[in-house]
């Protein structure tokens, strides 16, 4: 440094650290802005609606409800088979109460994003959400309870139609005949594939008839909300929940059996429940995020892809044999999925190169015209007054 002292003067060492200093409150300064500017962007709507869709897509959405939907299904039927646990309503009830109580630490840490305007979103509509919700999961729940494996799937096939049809006659939303009759060609596989006894009881049929409506308007709800009104997944959850808790208590006695008091509540059984609950705020959550990405009746294909898969795994890992009839349905529908994901990338491909503006040569030449003009005063003005009357 003495050296370097030496050979530069008093001004010379001055002028670098002025520069120095001038640097280093640079960079500060575009640190602190795009803190800030990250800051505003989460701290809107919009800006967090963005966000969702800029860390989880399509993919990474789908991927993620489907990785919880297979970990749930297995742990419920663990809590509901041999812990013993017979009670479906108060299970959503659980699964609903600690998604709450997680979303009310999220809040407290302002980790949650924040809601669209009150003006944006009538309060009717989220009370009617939050409503839907509580009979579509408390009725999947107590249909999957009292009828056979069967029964219930024919149920959920059901679910599809209804969607297409309930989107056609509430938002007047078509869908092509490629489309159709790949959904047709999937139920038929699922159908095939997974209906294999078809138990018949006159209470479960009818918990199961009245489910499937209650679960086509939520999915449709919930991706409409997300998708038209800049809601994301986790501050729909936060208004909703507590509309939904209140619907599940009302049902709890007209659906639930008697005894929940006298259930064996120790360390174990309470620790499956628990784990049971965290896996449901995670299944509520992905597939709001699902339904925010696609749409309702891509995120019910995504559920008998699993049924599908949860098949074919079962035979090739766990060797267990469905038997030729149901591994050619589940073959049959796993294509039928595979034409109708094509069909919507291709319509969404289709969708953003008709959103990028083309450019007219004809305005170009003119454009180029208008530039050369500008360059005289004279004609410039003309330019100007011909542009201010068009």
């Amino acid at each position: 440094m003495g050296l370097l002292d030496s050979l530069l003067g008093a001004e010379d060492r001055k002028s670098i650290k002025r520069k120095d200093s001038d640097a280093g409150e640079a960079g500060c300064k575009a640190l602190e802005e795009f803190r800030g500017s990250f800051y505003n962007e989460i701290r809107t709507s919009e800006g967090a609606r963005r966000q969702q869709q800029r860390f989880c897509g399509p993919v990474v959405a789908m991927s993620f409800n489907f990785l919880v939907a297979v970990g749930i299904i297995l742990t419920n039927k663990f809590v509901m088979g041999k812990v013993g646990f017979n009670f479906p309503i108060f299970l959503t009830l659980i699964h609903y109460t600690v998604a709450w109580l997680l979303l009310a630490f999220f809040k407290a840490l302002s980790w949650l994003p924040v809601s669209p305007p009150s003006k944006t979103t009538p309060s009717s509509a989220l009370f009617s959400l939050g409503a839907i919700m509580a009979f579509a999961s408390g009725l999947a729940n107590t249909s999957l309870k009292y009828n056979s494996v069967g029964f219930y799937q024919m149920a959920k096939i059901a679910v599809t139609p209804t969607i297409v049809l309930a989107e056609c006659i509430l938002f007047r939303r078509t869908i092509s005949l490629k489309k159709v009759l790949a959904l047709a060609v999937v139920s038929a596989g699922v159908a095939v594939a997974t209906v294999t006894d078809l138990e018949f009881n006159a209470f479960g049929a009818c918990i199961a008839v009245a489910w499937i409506i209650p679960s086509a308007v939520n999915k449709i709800l919930w991706s409409n909300l997300q998708q038209q009104a800049n809601w994301t997944a986790l501050a729909l959850m936060w208004k909703t929940t507590p509309i939904t808790i209140f619907f599940l208590v009302a049902l709890m006695p007209w659906l639930d059996p008697p005894g929940v008091l006298l259930f064996k509540w120790d360390i174990n059984n309470v620790s499956a429940i628990l784990v049971s609950a965290l896996l449901g705020f995670l299944l509520q959550w992905s597939g709001a995020l699902a339904l925010g990405a696609t749409s309702a009746t891509s995120h019910v294909v995504l559920g008998q892809f699993k049924s599908c898969v949860i098949l074919l795994g079962g035979y090739l890992l766990l060797d267990s044999d469905p038997g030729v009839v149901s591994l050619s349905g589940a073959v049959v529908a796993l294509a039928g999925m595979s034409v109708y994901t094509s069909l919507n990338l291709k319509e969404s491909k289709e969708g953003s190169t008709k959103q990028i503006p083309m450019q007219n040569p004809v305005s170009k030449a003119k454009t180029s015209e208008n530039a050369k003009t500008s360059e005289n005063g004279s004609e410039g003005s003309t330019v100007k007054n011909t542009t201010i009357e068009v």
